[in-house]
């Protein structure tokens, strides 16, 4: 187990000769600790093990208690691969300083110079823009990034600090302007790159929290989770973006014990997830709301069980990728799987396992169709989809049949999933 990874800075300035890189994660922990989320995290960790350093841009924890604090600290400690500095952000609060110290600091690398400061509240403060002055004014500081959480205005969000405390920090570095080469923020869960006060500016929020939609140029369908690396190339402090790849931290899930019980548990989990579903639903037609709405919210924390034990698993495929990569299991079910095991029902005398069977397959080709249109995302236009509740078979489009063709369920029944919202 690594030890020590996390710095607690004690000292404003701290002089790293030995440091050519630094890898920069923005956003692991401020939607939660959940190992959904932490999973990109630790892929994030890994692939910045190519760098000398980390700095995290922000918004470690969900909140700055410190079980949250105790909790990310001995994750990063058993993966990290390097040393990680924290940047405050404003989900780290409370008991930020007893875990990581100065909110406003400088690192002084070999080549280059990074200049941390506390923007969390919205604001710069004193101590930090001093600092700056500091070290800019050094002589022997001639490349450097000014990183802070919350980003200064720009042309892509609104979601930034104000023009007033925009004119603060120009103020600050204006003098030598010239040794400021980009400016580094964190808070938004997507990416982007500006130009602001004639400095690059690069946000990077894709370290755990999800991906969302930045603006009508920046949607969450164009931005996987990713982490970026600056680097010195000749005399010249260059950068770039570094998606997560399909194995990103895939370490647990190859220890032959653990995949076992991973597996089992997903399993355990989903026939909790679909046999609470099941009995909210007789609930419901009974008329015992109250019985069947707690039955659904058992369900559903179930299926969130599953999702986190199957994350540890999955193997990560880009998003503009995915619908298409879960055509091959369609096909296969209805092609093969699902044909093989009704002859085998219909040789065994099941009929009813027959009937699942052939009911299932005539639904996983509309799957297949489906997915095949939806792998063309922008293309994809299809509003409304209809499933039926009995058998499960699906059905797109404005028209549909009274009854579902393959089992007869009435239409009033048929669950309606429209523009991504889901009607029961």
């Amino acid at each position: 187990m690594n030890k020590n990874r996390i710095q607690k800075v004690e000292q404003p300035i701290i002089h790293l000769p030995w440091v050519n890189s630094m890898g920069v994660i923005g956003d692991p922990g401020c939607e939660g600790l959940g190992t959904y989320n932490m999973k990109v995290y630790a892929g994030t960790l890994e692939k910045s093990a190519e760098d000398d350093i980390t700095l995290i841009a922000g918004d470690l924890v969900p909140a700055g208690n410190e079980y949250y604090y105790e909790e990310i600290s001995e994750l990063t400690e058993i993966i990290a691969y390097n040393d990680i500095y924290v940047l405050r952000g404003n989900h780290d609060t409370g008991a930020y300083m007893d875990y990581f110290g100065r909110k406003n600091y400088a690192l002084l690398a070999k080549e280059f110079s990074v200049v941390v400061l506390d923007n969390a509240m919205r604001t710069f403060e004193t101590e930090g823009l001093d600092l700056l002055k500091q070290v800019l004014e050094m002589e022997n500081v001639h490349r450097v990034i000014i990183a802070f959480h919350i980003p200064v205005p720009n042309h892509y969000i609104r979601n930034s600090v104000s023009e007033e405390e925009f004119e603060r920090l120009k103020e600050a570095y204006t003098p030598w302007k010239d040794k400021v080469k980009y400016l580094l923020c964190g808070h938004v869960h997507s990416r982007f790159e500006d130009i602001v006060d004639d400095i690059p500016l690069i946000c990077t929020g894709g370290g755990g929290a999800l991906i969302e939609d930045v603006s009508e140029e920046i949607r969450a369908c164009d931005v996987e989770h990713h982490m970026v690396h600056f680097f010195m190339e000749g005399k010249e402090l260059k950068y770039r973006f570094d998606d997560l790849s399909e194995n990103a931290y895939d370490k647990e899930r190859k220890v032959p014990m653990l995949k076992e019980s991973l597996e089992k548990t997903v399993i355990s989990e989903l026939m909790a997830h679909l046999k609470y579903l099941m009995f909210a639903d007789r609930a419901k037609r009974r008329g015992m709301e109250r019985i069947s709405n707690l039955f659904k919210a058992l369900a559903a924390s179930e299926y969130h069980h599953a999702r986190n034990f199957y994350s540890i698993m999955q193997n990560r495929t880009p998003f503009r990728e995915s619908a298409e990569s879960f055509i091959p299991t369609e096909e296969f079910e209805y092609q093969y799987f699902y044909k093989m095991m009704e002859e085998y029902a219909v040789k065994e005398q099941a009929p009813l396992t027959k009937q699942a069977f052939s009911g299932a397959a005539a639904a996983e080709k509309v799957h297949a169709k489906l997915l095949k249109e939806a792998s063309a995302i922008e293309k994809f236009d299809k509003e409304t989809v209809f499933v039926c509740p009995i058998c499960g078979y699906v059905m797109a489009g404005d028209q549909i049949p009274d009854r579902c063709p393959v089992c007869g369920g009435p239409k009033r029944q048929f669950e309606v999933f429209q523009s991504g919202e889901s009607v029961l």
